[in-house]
């Protein structure tokens, strides 16, 4: 009797981590042409419950996404067939949107908020002022005084937005947009924000992550704009954003960086374009209480036309070697 149960059981639970397994890999095919499980990105999400103990994975097929995209289930990858032509875009305007809304759900391209999120292989796109036209005056039911706002083109425009999210990847993607805060990872108590072999193209602070962001060996493009990356570290001393292998170009005369609270930069074998300005990230004189002082570190940075003195070496090549990601998240996320 005993070994019958014994075998009873042992089958139960080697069904039991089959099914596991099997979930596990299970994932959901998207195709225009009909021939996967759903035709758009949000159907596909929506179809999802909203947490998981396995990682759930969206497979997109190539094809142009015209669709804005909420993302509130948690433990989730969205994985492209192809940067170049897996491409998620919408056009929207912040100030506009902030009209009719009391907050900044929606938008973005993609809004996130949901935790260990992964993107891959994908172009996020902001088209607004790509596709502008003139200025546009609209009814503004957030203006107290006018009831209405003019909406041009270097109104800010978001690829990428959070809320309520951390530990988010992005590996080998695109995020384009032509204003400011293309890609905004907000979470100044516990963000937690990798990115690795990406191109972020926009704005005004188009690469702005709050808290704790690691980027390496991606490209930053500056379409416009008085700073290409913003960093908000005000919450803990001990947060930072690392660039680590990047590169930097845009239009004549672009600049490096600014802040506007507590921050704290480490930029390490980064290559700057000729036409950068010679401006060091500065600091925007606000109100605000800055509680550490400037915390703006370079290593062994370059401009092949030959290099501007504020971002000769500051740190210790021995604390450069431990500079990873983990180095950057700690105990709070284990890639």
């Amino acid at each position: 009797m005993k070994k019958r149960l014994t075998i009873v059981l042992s089958c139960a639970l080697i069904f039991l981590l089959m099914s596991i397994s099997a979930t596990s890999q299970q994932k959901l095919i998207v195709a225009q042409d009909g021939s996967g499980n759903y035709k758009t990105v949000q159907e596909a999400i929506n179809s999802l419950s909203d947490s998981s103990a396995v990682t759930r994975s969206i497979y997109i097929k190539k094809g142009i996404y015209k669709e804005k995209i909420f993302i509130k289930k948690n433990n989730l990858v969205l994985e492209g067939e192809d940067r170049t032509t897996t491409v998620i875009t919408a056009a929207i305007a912040r100030d506009e949107w902030r009209c009719d809304h009391i907050d900044d759900w929606g938008v973005a391209t993609m809004n996130v908020g949901a935790n260990d999120i992964t993107l891959k292989n994908l172009t996020v796109t902001n088209s607004y002022g790509f596709d502008f036209l003139q200025d546009r005056v609209v009814a503004c039911a957030a203006d107290t005084v006018n009831k209405k706002k003019t909406i041009t083109k270097g109104s800010h425009q978001m690829a990428l937005r959070t809320m309520g999210c951390t530990r988010l990847k992005a590996i080998n993607c695109y995020f384009r947009a032509y204003a400011g805060d293309t890609v905004s990872p907000w979470e100044v108590e516990n963000g937690l924000w990798y990115f690795k072999d990406c191109v972020m193209e926009g704005g005004v602070d188009f690469y702005c992550p709050r808290g704790w962001a690691f980027a390496e060996n991606c490209e930053f493009i500056a379409n416009t704009g008085s700073a290409a990356i913003w960093h908000d570290g005000s919450r803990h001393q001990d947060s930072k954003t690392v660039l680590l292998n990047c590169r930097f170009k845009g239009y004549d005369g672009f600049l490096l960086g600014r802040y506007h609270r507590d921050a704290q930069f480490y930029l390490i074998n980064c290559l700057f374009a000729d036409n950068m300005k010679d401006a060091p990230i500065y600091r925007v004189v606000t109100t605000n209480n800055m509680q550490w002082g400037e915390r703006i570190y370079y290593y062994n940075c370059h401009r092949k036309a030959g290099d501007y003195a504020w971002f000769n070496n500051n740190i210790s090549k021995e604390l450069v070697e431990k500079i990873n990601a983990q180095w950057v998240f700690g105990d709070r996320w284990k890639l």
